[in-house]
């Protein structure tokens, strides 16, 4: 028989009350349900320990993250009730009425002896078809990131952006019984399944690629047997690593399936991270280091790169550059992931728009920050083009200005931040310790601020207030 890893959840599982959490005044058409919730919004770590209860997050992350997949079986009916609120197949009709887009948001796909078989129609999405495809054709209706439409979702999902550090993208998957939607295949996320109707047998096997780096489909072939063989059911939650090759289909006497699925931690291994710190890691090792400086051998780039003494003489850099990481003489930047993450996340759930909030800051005030989860800072080369040589500055950028309709489209806003300077401030590389200051942090006097004139330390806080990002204690 095939593994089984799970845990049962009890009727004494700790929960955790959101009342104090400030809800949006005003839900979307969607979401109509007052289905009391059992996740905890208090924080980005109370979220995710309530997703994953009874489970502790320490047992979590020391023995399945990145490692194995875990089946969560919840028989408390309040959970079960609460995933059906976040999304049902009833949802569907009031959303096409908001103009919904075949490929855009909606995929409508079944697999037939193996392959993936596309069923889209051409522009907008009418309820009617969907249905007559899912009970004619028993096709599965895939709905793109739903949390731009469902506002539970967003809730969730960016509170456990803030919990990863990472985006988190979803995906609503709705098939009919005795059906299924894709082939066999891995992913390059990991994966929390929440299943919200019906039930879904899930087959999964042990990677061909492990902490696969990018989506594949695999044959039949390669696969071998199940390492897992999982029944989901309402109130289940299943998760498994990137590059767990894996397979689901509704059983015969179940009307329809609906789960969501939840994925993070595309493109945040150590390898993505070395490729975004090298080029400033050596761009300033090269103002201070000759070596750097020295011109390559002749015809070096005619030839062969792999000859012994230039293998040596590269690792003799390289060497040098993690000498002076590990005893802190060389600074380490992380630039674009940064601006990757801060300029594509989901904005603060909120449905009013967010503005600079209390009195003005003046010297004499004790301030803190707010949305510290949705700020990042970085020490880059400043972007004005001159024809002096560049100067680092800071950047503060956040996403308090986000799209949420825009959330995971894959439409990249890094070149809109480039231009668009009311995402962000621009700081002298001075003001760096009076911003860790403030970071770090639960609330501090202007005054104490290491700035060097009242004026400096005014200007900081007056440009962070006028953000919405600072607020008089």
């Amino acid at each position: 028989m095939p593994k089984r890893s799970k845990v049962k959840n009890g009727k004494d599982a700790q929960r955790c009350s959101s009342d104090n959490e400030q809800l949006p005044p005003k839900q979307s058409r969607s979401e109509d349900s007052n289905t009391p919730s059992p996740l905890c919004f208090h924080s980005p770590a109370s979220l995710f320990e309530s997703l994953i209860q009874p489970m502790k997050m320490e047992q979590f992350f020391g023995e399945y993250w990145e490692k194995k997949p875990l089946h969560l079986q919840r028989s408390d009916p309040i959970t079960a009730s609460y995933y059906q609120s976040l999304f049902q197949l009833s949802d569907l009709r009031s959303l096409c009425s908001q103009g919904l887009e075949y490929y855009t948001d909606i995929n409508v796909v079944r697999c037939i002896n193996g392959k993936k078989k596309v069923l889209n129609k051409e522009g907008q999405v009418k309820n009617s078809v969907l249905s007559k495809n899912l009970v004619e054709n028993k096709a599965t209706i895939q709905f793109h990131q739903p949390q731009r439409f469902k506002d539970e979702l967003w809730r969730i999902q960016e509170k456990l952006e803030c919990f990863f550090g990472a985006l988190v993208g979803s995906n609503i998957y709705i098939t009919p019984q005795e059906s299924q939607g894709l082939p066999v295949h891995y992913d390059d996320v990991e994966v929390f399944i929440l299943q919200l109707e019906g039930e879904k047998h899930w087959l999964l096997y042990n990677p061909t690629v492990q902490l696969a780096t990018e989506y594949s489909i695999e044959s039949e072939e390669r696969i071998g047997s199940p390492s897992h063989e999982i029944l989901l059911k309402a109130g289940d939650l299943l998760y498994f690593p990137r590059g767990t090759i894996h397979q689901a289909k509704t059983p015969a006497g179940v009307d329809h399936s609906t789960h969501l699925t939840l994925s993070t931690y595309q493109k945040m291994s150590w390898g993505d991270l070395l490729l975004d710190i090298f080029p400033s890691l050596l761009c300033d090792s090269s103002r201070t280091e000759v070596s750097l400086r020295e011109g390559i051998p002749r015809q070096l780039l005619l030839g062969s790169s792999e000859g012994l003494d230039n293998i040596r003489r590269l690792a003799t850099e390289l060497t040098s550059l993690a000498d002076k990481m590990e005893t802190g003489q060389q600074e380490v930047r992380s630039t674009h992931m940064k601006r990757d993450f801060i300029s594509n996340r989901l904005p603060p759930y909120s449905r009013e728009e967010l503005t600079p909030s209390g009195k003005i800051p003046a010297l004499e005030d004790v301030v803190h920050l707010r949305f510290k989860e949705h700020m990042v800072i970085t020490v880059e080369p400043s972007h004005d083009r001159t024809d002096e040589a560049t100067e680092l500055v800071i950047f503060v950028l956040h996403s308090l200005k986000n799209q949420r309709e825009s959330h995971m489209m894959g439409e990249s806003c890094d070149a809109e931040v480039e231009q668009d300077i009311s995402r962000g401030l621009q700081f002298p590389l001075s003001h760096l310790q009076a911003l860790r200051q403030l970071q770090q942090a639960e609330q501090l006097a202007v005054a104490q601020l290491q700035l060097p004139t009242p004026e400096d330390k005014l200007n900081l806080t007056l440009a962070l207030w006028s953000e919405s990002l600072l607020v008089v204690v």
